[in-house]
């Protein structure tokens, strides 16, 4: 008997094997259809050697990688140095309980967090009815007429407002005030974004407000920071009058007591949608919000979802209004947003839901009395309180304000710190009558004579309202059944799960979308997230209690920046059209620094992503598309022409790498050269570096600043098209302007940009996913993933050659991590489109690959190194047979409107009518291939109908009157 080594036993535990799909012999077997003998000799073959890195990852005490257990225990000795404090500091973020319902069923839900971005809407039904109960419950909780989606942040949130209403309104200011009760960090994120474009941001006293008349816009805050509840309704009218446009940052808890902005004059409400059931997260993820008026919805950023009809007249869900984002108008989008925030919108939707209008209004007013009784404590104390209003904020005056605090974290509470004779406190969900005895103890701390402690456990819950008569909310809310009824733990399991069965996410099947890096998300890398440790920290909390999380994204900082080869990074962009944003803002900053500031040109190639014309144009930089020539790759004689014609203004190019066409472009280091040549830098769009750790380095071919995307390559999950990261790492001449928090006390360096989300850390409690990836798969293991994306990839472009064109490729027709199936002549011989063969797929159990980018009338297919060479035979099988399917309607078998591709999606109610009057059978339709008998996804909605959907826009829930 042969004895197994310790070595081997452990080696077993290892996984990276688990992360990645093939195994040894599935690899072997791939590399033989290519023809190479080994996996290196493939990378070889396609990575040009002048960039082709050959050197070990130096990630220093990562490089070995460790067993998952291993990795988790490290992990949960440095979340250990965190402390859990209950932070009442409010701000913007507060305690809250997740219903366990929801945080088992989609917080902690594959089929919830593995989902993409809704844009194949018949297998998003689950996600999309989900996301139109949020944007429910945003209008009724604002009472404005229409909401988005969700937004990255309130911060951001706000800053988009302002652009908003500077496109829509009458007035030629160019204007901003800003009221100095808005929450300090969201006022920071307007400063950043109002620089560039010109506006001028000016504060005010919010009790000066009708003395505005010189305004473009006003940005308010309700209730105040300071925990005031202030009337607005007759100085917003004389405002308004001026021409002037009126945003409010509102609290949706509040809005349930208080009269909504909409119903006294606000344009646009924003805000964060945390509080309800969000975990605080050092700051984030969490859903913002936007509501605007109706007349302003073909111009408010972000996605939407309406409602349409499938192919047989049923109601479906999809995302309406695409031709206003930046993927359609580029440069001349609304905003370069081209995420959402939908996971955490989700779970704010089902707070709503599992609650209901009631559940909220008892939690709301539950808040509003111990806050009530909080103040009348104080005042007995012999406080004085500098806000007679509020609903869950108190700001306390004292000349004891460093005791205080100190007293407090003694009694295992965080107050807000304002200044040296301000502190305040902000009660929230989570606050119960132990709370109310904890703050007794620390404010009669050091108070001569104080009375004795009232019986906490008798207090009185009933009291007055604390804000003026004349705003308590009158209007109903969240009146639609699906708020109504779902109260039982057994409704509310049962209407989550109907929810996840409509969909297609990771959890059944492989998802090839080019450009978007469908990846695992494994197991072991998402249970940091819930835990206390990482979950229940406040981003403002004071540094002593976040020293494990500042340890761990130090950390991850440092992995980074040994992948990419640049000196620095930045986490704090919370998207990956804010790295974007960011990466310019540095740039054009580094400019300055050195006495050009006028330089303004941003060249890119007219194959990139809608986002980095959008972004630019946002830094208020000129673009200057530079064109591809016949093979997909950047014509360098045209970009060294357009650098020479603008050598003088020459700010940057941004080019994605290996370029969007799915290719390791040969003149990528001469592209470098030339704009260096002119004083430009080099902005490498990050979407594609799961095709380059290991393999080669953004920072050492000659890239100055990049965005990474830690949804895609670094194993956050996409969560249905949020949440996402997308930090910068940056050349060592750039890494004195990342960005800081100023007004947070985080200051990175004195020459940072300003925030441009509205936590230093971004999108934090997320993290965690990124760091247990990389610390999991260690030096060795992250290029081994890289160069399986790369043979995956290429195994698919090969047994599909014979059946479509691949439209681009390099030598020896490899591609790089992707690669682009041209169905153009198949379209015109045919009438068979790629939205066909898309929608078809989704019969076989598949979601599409990206349609129609970068090429019209195209398919992009990028399987990712996760997946199995036998799933990766699925897919092939499935476009193979949807192939000869197509080759039945060129021959005349299949008539060319009567087919199961034009008809696809099929539902099972379809198929089980009375009447079938197509010209194939049922079983075609249903079972194109014999497997799909044992296994099978039926979609819930026929083919939706987007044109139907535009012209009879509705992006909430159906009208009472559709249930009567």
């Amino acid at each position: 008997m042969t004895r197994t080594s310790l070595t081997t036993l452990e080696a077993r535990d290892a996984f990276i094997a688990r992360h990645i799909g093939p195994d040894a012999t599935e690899q072997q077997q791939m590399l033989d259809t290519l023809g190479y003998a080994t996996r290196a000799a493939l990378i070889d073959a396609i990575v040009p050697e002048n960039i082709r890195n050959r050197s070990t990852l130096p990630l220093g005490q990562f490089a070995e990688p460790l067993p998952e257990q291993a990795a988790l225990a490290k992990l949960k000795a440095i979340a250990g140095q965190n402390k859990v404090v209950k932070s009442l500091i409010g701000q913007g973020y507060y305690g809250t309980f997740t219903p366990g319902v929801v945080l088992r069923n989609i917080f902690e839900n594959p089929a919830w967090y593995t989902a993409y971005t809704p844009y194949q809407p018949e297998i998003s039904q689950g996600r999309l009815e989900a996301i139109l109960n949020f944007q429910q419950a945003i209008t009724d909780l604002t009472g404005m007429g229409i909401a988005n989606a969700s937004m990255l942040d309130e911060g951001t949130s706000a800053a988009e407002a302002m652009t908003l209403i500077l496109r829509v309104g009458k007035s030629k200011s160019k204007v901003f005030y800003v009221a100095k009760d808005v929450l300090p960090q969201t006022l920071e994120v307007i400063a950043t974004r109002a620089e560039p474009l010109g506006i001028e941001v000016r504060t005010f006293d919010p009790a000066e407000l009708a003395g505005v008349t010189d305004a473009f816009g006003v940005l308010l805050q309700y209730p105040g920071v300071d925990g005031a509840v202030r009337d607005y309704r007759a100085d917003v009218e004389t405002v308004k009058a001026t021409g002037a446009m009126i945003v409010v940052a509102a609290d949706l808890l509040a809005l349930t007591l208080l009269t909504p902005p909409g119903e006294w004059g606000a344009d646009v409400v924003v805000g964060n949608s945390q509080r309800f059931g969000v975990p605080l997260g050092f700051g984030g993820p969490h859903a913002g919000y936007m509501a605007t008026r109706d007349e302003y919805k073909r111009s408010m950023p972000g996605r939407l979802v309406g409602v349409t009809v499938d192919q047989q007249g049923n109601t479906a869900y999809r995302l309406a209004l695409q031709t206003r984002e930046q993927h359609i108008r580029r440069e001349k989008a609304t905003s370069n947003i081209c995420t959402a925030q939908v996971l955490l919108a989700v779970i704010a939707s089902m707070y709503a839901v599992y609650h209901g209008p009631q559940g909220l209004a008892q939690i709301a007013t539950r808040v509003h009395r111990y806050t009530g009784i909080l103040a009348g404590n104080l005042r007995t104390l012999g406080y004085r309180l500098t806000n007679e209003t509020f609903f869950d904020t108190l700001t306390i005056a004292t000349d004891r304000a460093d005791a205080l605090h100190a007293a407090a974290v003694a009694n295992g509470v965080n107050l807000r710190r304002i200044d040296a004779h301000h502190v305040g406190v902000s009660l929230d969900e989570t606050s119960d009558r132990d709370t109310l005895a904890a703050l007794w103890t620390v404010f009669s701390t050091g108070v001569q004579d104080a009375p004795a402690a009232p019986d906490f456990a008798a207090v009185e819950e009933n009291g007055e309202d604390a804000f003026p008569a004349a705003l308590a909310r009158s209007s109903a809310y969240l009146t639609h059944p699906v708020f109504n009824r779902y109260h039982s733990e057994t409704e509310m399991l049962r209407y989550l799960r109907g929810l996840a069965d409509k969909d297609l996410a990771l959890d059944r099947t492989m998802i090839p979308l080019g450009s978007c890096t469908m990846k695992l998300n494994a197991t072991s890398e998402m249970i940091p997230v819930t835990w206390p440790e990482f979950s229940n920290i406040h981003p403002f909390a004071p540094e002593d209690q976040t020293v494990g999380y500042r340890e761990m994204i130090g950390q991850l900082e440092e992995m980074l920046c040994a992948v990419t080869g640049y000196a620095a990074v930045s986490l704090q962009p919370n998207a990956g059209s804010q790295g974007e944003y960011a990466g310019l803002l540095v740039i054009q900053k580094y400019h300055q620094s050195r006495g050009e500031g006028h330089r303004n040109i941003c060249l890119i190639p007219s194959s990139a992503h809608g986002t980095n014309p959008a972004s630019a144009s946002m830094v208020n930089m000129q673009v200057v598309v530079t064109a591809c020539d016949e093979n997909g790759n950047v014509d360098l004689a045209d970009l060294k022409a357009k650098a020479e014609q603008h050598s003088r203004n020459l700010a940057c190019v941004m080019v994605t790498y290996p370029s969007t066409h799915g290719v390791f472009e040969e003149g990528i280091k001469e592209l470098c050269e030339i704009v260096h040549s002119h004083g430009g830098q080099v902005y490498i769009d990050g979407a594609n570096m799961n095709a380059l750790v290991g393999v080669a380095a953004p920072g050492a071919f000659g890239g100055d600043v990049s965005h990474l995307n830690l949804h895609k390559t670094f194993c956050i999950p996409h969560g249905g098209g949020g949440p996402g990261v997308g930090p910068i790492g940056v050349g060592a001449h750039l890494a004195e302007f990342l960005p800081n928090q100023r007004s947070t006390g985080y200051q990175r360096n004195e020459q940072g940009i300003g925030a441009v989300s509205a936590a230093a850390y971004g999108s934090a409690s997320i993290l965690p996913i990124s760091w247990m990836y990389i610390a999991m798969m260690g030096a060795e293991g992250l290029t081994a993933a890289t160069e399986t994306a790369i043979l995956n990839a290429n195994y698919i472009a090969r047994r599909l050659a014979p059946h479509y064109p691949v439209l681009y490729s390099g030598h020896d027709g490899l591609v790089a991590h992707e690669c682009i199936l041209d169905l153009r002549p198949l379209t015109d011989a045919t009438g068979i489109s790629n939205e066909d063969v898309a929608k078809r797929l989704m019969d076989f159990g598949f979601h599409a690959p990206t349609m129609s980018f970068p090429v019209p009338g195209t398919l992009m297919i990028e399987p990712t190194e996760s997946e199995a060479k036998a799933e990766l035979d699925r897919f092939i099988e499935a476009m193979i047979a949807i192939r000869q399917e197509i080759a039945k309607v060129e021959s005349g078998e299949f008539d060319k409107a009567s087919n199961p591709l034009k008809f696809a999606p099929h539902t099972a109610e379809v198929l089980i009518a009375d009447n079938w009057d197509r010209k194939y059978s049922r079983e075609v339709a249903a079972y194109p291939l014999a497997s799909l008998r044992k296994h099978k996804y039926w979609p819930p909605v026929g083919r939706a109908d987007n044109v139907y959907g535009d012209r009879n826009l509705m992006c909430g829930c159906a009208p009472i009157s559709a249930y009567e």
